[in-house]
């Protein structure tokens, strides 16, 4: 009976010691998230490309320039203006997430993971208010359609803003370029915001002056080094 006690005394000990360890691991790994994500949002993050972002200010062009020829009333084919637009979107999201992921990889190795989840964070919100707005106004308010392009880019702006702090000084300005191009579309208050420069002329800058200021930024950094 005593030996019987005696085991249960060690097993219990040895439980409780266990617990503790696991604890202690558990916090400690947390404290190393905490650490790394700290030294993340103190680092300027480098995973875009500056030719892959001046590519998609072709592709805005581009879009804008086959609206001008094949939809010359978007107001009347909205749905095909949609698809144009919403394509382009997302073939230069698939550009820019495809290089920033090689690029994050190779320039901040071991917080790879936790820049691109900041970047990610950064510019998801925005992503998905004007989703949400696009199909609110669709459904609901066909008769305020002509405000979409304007929203875009005030909404655009706001994830411009919201990725400022870890990205080179400049940045801000394309956020103002951005709100004052959406702000320039709604003031209008009719179909010539759906004039295919409204957009292709916004984007096509903007995003032309992003990857001047990265590779400006760029460059810099190799003449410090």
């Amino acid at each position: 009976m005593v030996l019987e006690l005696t085991g249960f005394t060690h097993f219990g000990y040895f439980a409780i010691q266990s617990e503790s360890v696991m604890n202690d691991l558990n916090k400690a790994l947390g404290d190393i998230d905490s650490i790394r994500r700290q030294v993340a949002q103190s680092t300027e993050f480098r995973g875009y490309g500056p030719v892959t972002l001046a590519g998609t200010s072709a592709l805005a062009v581009a879009a804008a320039t086959a609206q001008a020829f094949w939809l010359p009333d978007a107001a009347s084919h909205f749905a095909v203006y949609l698809s144009l637009w919403i394509s382009t979107a997302a073939l230069s999201a698939a550009l820019i997430g495809t290089e920033m992921y090689a690029r994050t990889r190779c320039i901040h190795s071991g917080m790879a993971d936790e820049m691109i989840r900041m970047a990610v964070e950064q510019f998801l919100p925005a992503v998905g208010v004007g989703g949400l707005l696009t199909l609110v106004l669709t459904r609901f308010v066909p008769g305020a359609l002509w405000m979409i392009p304007g929203m875009w880019q005030v909404i655009f702006s706001l994830g411009v803003f919201s990725s400022c702090r870890f990205l080179p000084r400049a940045v801000p300005m394309v956020g103002a370029w951005y709100l004052l191009t959406g702000l320039t579309l709604i003031a209008l208050g009719d179909n010539r915001a759906l004039s295919p420069w409204a957009m292709g002329i916004p984007y096509g800058v903007g995003q032309l002056m992003v990857a001047g200021i990265l590779l400006f930024a760029a460059q810099e950094d190799e003449d410090e080094s």
